[in-house]
């Protein structure tokens, strides 16, 4: 060995914060699977996607929250209230359905396994993060974006140019969206 030691890996430290939006996300998805009442797994599910949204804005991916909001909160929300005012609801007695324990004992086991797992992964903005596994490629980003693209952030220079493909994608997601309730909602002009 020439002296060099291997530096141990820095555990991912949760904050408060994201602490918060993990429960909140866990407890609006049990919610949503386990309600009786359409209605009420229809606002809980908004207010998951509203979680989720939350989350990926606070692991920076902007794009991915953006996208998260406006569809699975938005546009998805608003179509299953449509469709539960277009069709008659059926009066349920228990506000939760019964719990399948094999189902249960599965997602428990995959989440004592999720949970083994997070030591390995490095803090928000953690020099140990893969983003910075290759300097040259993170510093070729940051140094070039802006003559390739002339887009002065370099994360939505990233964006628009170098990801453009995939940020079209989302784009014709949420375009289709609207206009699938535009449709449901029998307004086809745009005015």
């Amino acid at each position: 060995m020439t002296g060099a030691t291997l530096a141990a890996p820095v555990a991912a430290q949760v904050t408060l914060v994201e602490a918060s939006l993990f429960v909140f996300v866990v407890l609006t998805a049990l919610a949503t699977a386990l309600a009786r009442d359409v209605l009420a797994a229809v606002i809980v599910f908004g207010a998951y996607s509203l979680g989720m949204a939350a989350l990926y804005t606070f692991y920076r991916a902007p794009d991915v929250a953006l996208t998260e909001a406006a569809i699975s909160a938005g546009v998805t929300t608003v179509l299953l209230l449509l469709t539960l005012a277009k069709t008659t609801r059926m009066d349920h007695e228990a506000p939760f359905e019964s719990v399948n324990l094999p189902a249960a004992g599965a997602a428990g086991f995959l989440l004592v396994g999720l949970l083994l797992t997070m030591g390995d992964i490095p803090a928000v903005g953690s020099p140990d993060a893969p983003v910075w596994s290759n300097p040259a490629v993170t510093q070729w980003y940051l140094t070039e974006t802006y003559a390739q693209t002339h887009v002065e952030n370099t994360v939505m220079g990233v964006l628009a140019a170098f990801r453009g493909f995939d940020t079209f994608g989302e784009a014709v997601v949420v375009f289709a969206a609207g206009v699938g309730a535009l449709i449901v909602l029998h307004r086809e002009v745009f005015a």
